[in-house]
């Protein structure tokens, strides 16, 4: 799990750092570096992050995302299509709003699996 972490954290970074040329940077690289931030902290502090504060503060974070989610949802017929998303920003933002939550979720997975085994 721990390479996975790693793996996914980076990708966030990547993520991230490709949002120089977007119209919004101050918005998109917060959102894309929370996820990478919480997969480095299960990767090397996984300790901290199954704690009971750590917890409670992944908890807050994915249903944050998951709002987001909602919110950056694309009304795009078809936004999943290639041709779709290539051309228009709203879809982009929406299947980047649905990685990043899908990267909380696999990091509160990763907890999860780390709580139970210490029980």
């Amino acid at each position: 799990m721990r390479y996975v972490n790693i793996v996914l954290g980076l990708l966030m970074v990547a993520f991230a750092a490709v949002q120089y040329n977007d119209p919004d940077p101050q918005v998109w690289v917060p959102i894309y570096l929370v996820p990478a931030t919480w997969a480095f902290a299960a990767a090397f502090y996984l300790s901290r992050t199954v704690s009971r504060s750590g917890t409670v503060l992944l908890g807050a974070c994915v249903l944050a995302y998951l709002a987001l989610v909602v919110y950056y949802w694309p009304q795009t017929p078809g936004f999943w299509r290639k041709d779709v998303w290539w051309e228009v920003e709203e879809a982009r933002e929406g299947m980047g709003m649905m990685i990043a939550f899908a990267v909380l979720l696999f990091v509160s997975a990763t907890a999860f699996m780390a709580r139970s085994r210490r029980s």
